[in-house]
């Protein structure tokens, strides 16, 4: 077993340093949308490919579908029939694996699988209006080759395990295996045993795709999502603003039971249904200060993060931020059966067992945060980080927009490729993430940002934004400039990509793209005061959550800006019935990404009639 396991070790070297040295030219433009290059350890590089990903809608009324002269809608049999016909394909190359219903739309994701097994990186999703139509449709369903691989692996799964491990220093952490088609770049597929590999040390933690023949690990999906950025009423940014004394602020709406019972089992401290806010342990947790869930802990700036007072504090607050979000985030939305972060689902879809965990003072790093976003049925898992450009150190758990920037790439994960990323079977339980390409990982980072600020706005004068300030003891912040309206203060357009590469440069293109779409609705529709609990006001920044949030189960897997801007166009027919069309394209045109824009060149053009 040792020799071979050795052997397999030096095919998997051999023929990943040789796929990184050889790759043929790809285009530019291609780069971001479909490949993920990570360089797991000194010399050793591995290419993800993923799919470009089609994407259509149909406007307001949307179109037919084969069944559509049907008595009884079914979403099933109507999407199967759809996709069928739109891609002229075979039934059998269709696996549905699961669907379900908003306010607005009704939503379908989809696996491609060949012989009987499922593609991993060949998903689609079809969104119906109310009425039964077809309003949106993306693929990255693949061409099957002439020579597809048998489908009785040549290597057991133990081997796949032992090689994983050993190239990505880590654990299997006993979540069950399956057996995966992936699509490669030059056309061909390999079958894999597609394993989770985690490192409690590092924070690692990925979803390794081993071919079940030669051994080489062609795929990986990295579960967690890095920052290097910050974040009290969650209204405030830091803790600067002041802490205040908030009674009972949870929303019954979203947390029937409260935020510190399951329904079934209640605490006294910072742990229940949504999450779970610890230090070292998830027994470490915080426990009330007084009797009547009372949590009155006062931080001491001058103090070291690490004295008790300052952990309880930070714990308390993390826990605060992360249940409000999951409110805010519920009723607009992000609910049970939309794949959401709870521990009980009271029955109303979706997998529970799966509330935040959220390590605060975490050991593994310093100076950024980490959220990791396993499928549906599995915990995220937010670690939070002391910081160390003052002295004393500073607390990430104490600065708002990092705990919401985290929060939200769960959020973006689950909503885009219906829970588990790339729209594996729930009950399998096979994931990996739908935001692994540099752009759709780009789009992920400035969702997050675009997230913090919408929880920090106080009324309708839309303020230039920035991100991080309290643990950097910097007023610029983190990021490269504030977001805003003004092009001279913030001169990001689409163009821009041309010239980023890294993850966190990319979103900052998209989050000041959406805050300017922000201060366009806000402009046009006034700002509504209670919109953190009541999405049924009529102000704009009301209807950006709810367009914000309604995109993400719209766009296909792996997005590009071309596409997720398509999907907020598409949210605004199926909720708005197109009513904020000229705004929003008025908007993503003023950054370059007007009609016309495409391979990362700006145009300003917006439709007829804006």
């Amino acid at each position: 077993m040792k020799f071979w396991s050795n052997f397999l070790r030096s095919i998997f070297l051999a023929v990943v340093l040789a796929t990184s040295a050889t790759a043929s030219p790809f285009p530019a433009s291609l780069k971001h949308t479909t490949l993920q290059v990570r360089e797991i350890s000194p010399g050793v590089v591995v290419e993800s490919f993923h799919p470009e990903s089609s994407f259509e809608t149909f406007g307001v009324n949307g179109i037919d579908h084969p069944l559509s002269a049907r008595e009884e809608f079914d979403l099933k049999d109507a999407t199967v029939s759809f996709i069928q016909s739109r891609l002229n394909i075979d039934a059998d190359s269709i696996s549905f694996r699961t669907g379900f219903s908003s306010d607005v739309a009704q939503h379908a994701f989809i696996r491609q699988q060949i012989n009987g097994i499922p593609v991993a990186n060949a998903v689609a999703n079809v969104a119906f209006n109310m009425a039964n139509k077809v309003v949106s449709f993306g693929s990255s369903f693949v061409t099957t080759p002439s020579n597809v691989p048998s489908t009785s692996p040549s290597i057991s799964v133990e081997d796949a395990i032992t090689n994983a491990e050993s190239a990505l220093s880590g654990k299997f952490n006993e979540h069950p295996p399956t057996v995966e088609f992936v699509a490669k770049k030059d056309g061909s597929l390999a079958l894999t045993h597609v394993v989770q590999i985690q490192n409690d040390t590092t924070g690692a933690w990925f979803e390794a795709f081993v071919d079940a023949h030669s051994g080489e690990l062609v795929q990986l999906t990295d579960f967690v999502a890095k920052a290097s950025y910050l974040v009290l009423p969650i209204t405030k940014e830091t803790l600067l603003e002041g802490f205040e004394v908030l009674n009972n602020p949870q929303n019954l709406a979203a947390s029937p039971d409260g935020w510190h019972s399951d329904g079934t089992t209640n605490t006294t401290s910072t742990a229940g249904n949504n999450a779970v806010a610890f230090k070292g342990a998830q027994t470490n947790t915080t426990t009330q200060s007084s009797v009547g869930l009372n949590f009155i802990f006062t931080q001491n700036p001058k103090a070291a993060p690490t004295t008790q007072a300052n952990i309880d504090a930070a714990r308390t607050n993390a826990f605060y931020i992360v249940n409000t979000v999951h409110d805010i985030s519920y009723v607009y939305g992000f609910t049970e059966a939309g794949f959401n972060f709870q521990n009980n689902n009271f029955g109303k879809g979706g997998a529970g067992n799966d509330r935040v965990t959220i390590s605060v003072q975490d050991s593994a790093g310093t100076d950024m945060a980490k959220f990791a976003t396993p499928p549906d049925g599995q915990s995220g898992r937010m670690r939070m980080f002391l910081w160390d450009y003052t002295n004393p150190q500073r607390d990430g758990a104490l600065e708002n927009d990092i705990i919401v920037h985290e929060n939200t790439h769960g959020i973006s994960n689950r909503m885009t490729g219906g829970g588990t990323g790339r729209h594996g079977d729930l009950d399998m339980l096979n994931v990996g993430s739908c935001l692994q390409t540099n752009e759709a990982g780009g789009l992920g980072e400035g969702w997050s940002d675009a997230m913090a600020e919408w929880t920090e706005h106080k009324n309708a004068t839309v303020v230039d934004f920035v991100v991080g300030q309290y643990v950097t003891n910097n007023p610029a912040g983190i990021r490269s400039h504030p977001y805003s309206t003004n092009a001279t203060t913030n001169p990001l357009r689409y163009s821009s990509l041309q010239n980023l590469t890294e993850v966190h440069g990319i979103g900052e293109v998209w989050a000041n793209m959406l805050h300017n779409v922000y201060a366009g609705l806000v402009r046009v529709h006034g700002f509504s005061g209670t919109a953190l609990t009541d999405p049924t006001t009529t102000g704009g920044n009301t209807v950006f959550l709810h367009l914000f949030l309604d995109a993400l189960t719209l766009q296909p897997c792996n997005p590009t800006f071309l596409t997720a801007r398509n999907a907020w166009i598409q949210a605004d027919k199926n909720r708005f019935g197109g009513k904020n069309f000229c705004t929003l394209w008025t908007q993503f045109a003023s950054r370059g990404l007007g009609v016309n824009a495409a391979a990362y060149k700006d145009d300003s053009t917006v439709p007829s009639g804006c």
